[in-house]
């Protein structure tokens, strides 16, 4: 018999997932979605970084960023992402591991017009991860796409959303003496069922 029971409790880890957010938007100061988000470069080094996750769909976790950073060009070259989103005032984080696809269609049109307007004009003025000479020369950017694409301005083609789909979900909760609760759920493919553990500490 499971012991799966009250937090962990469920079928589907996406429903667990977005149950657990919820749970964090009422006592998490700030950002409750943010992501630890870890990419590999070419030469096999590890990079992390905290971006904010936009949506916990049926199958996938989707987050927004421009198509030229180095988070993003680390992706496209492995095709793979992990992340940790972790939450002080619950005392439980959700480790997520999984390939990666690009989000670009209607779902990414919809989030980008979403956004203030500064945000959006942000996005075409912003050539993230590049060097910047100053941040008065950032600012000048902006005054100029604000000239070229005014008050509407459409999502850049260069900036857009990722999906990862996992293969590896762990649900990890605070428990007395370090003795935490551990639950990992994990599959070969999108397509295979899930397989749960619960993991020593």
């Amino acid at each position: 018999m499971s012991d799966r029971t009250g937090i962990f409790a469920g079928d589907d880890p996406f429903s667990i997932a977005r149950l657990w957010l919820a749970e964090a938007e009422k006592s998490e100061i700030n950002d409750p979605n943010a992501i630890a988000l870890s990419t590999v470069d070419a030469d096999g080094l590890p990079n992390a970084r905290m971006v904010l996750l936009k949506d916990i769909e049926d199958d996938a976790f989707v987050f927004y960023t421009n198509y030229g950073s180095a988070k993003a060009q680390e992706i496209e070259q492995g095709g793979k992402a992990a992340f940790v989103m972790h939450w002080k005032s619950l005392r439980r984080q959700i480790r997520v591991r999984g390939t990666v696809t690009r989000e670009e269609g209607p779902q990414a049109d919809a989030y980008y017009a979403s956004r203030s307007l500064k945000s959006r004009l942000g996005a075409w003025a912003s050539d993230q991860s590049k060097p910047l000479s100053s941040r008065t020369a950032l600012m000048a950017e902006v005054a100029k796409v604000t000239a070229q694409q005014g008050p509407s301005p459409k999502r850049p083609p260069f900036w857009g959303g990722y999906r990862i789909d996992p293969v590896e979900i762990e649900f990890w909760a605070d428990g007395a003496f370090r003795l935490h609760d551990r639950f990992v759920w994990r599959r070969d493919s999108a397509e295979t069922e899930w397989k749960i553990n619960r993991l020593n500490p």
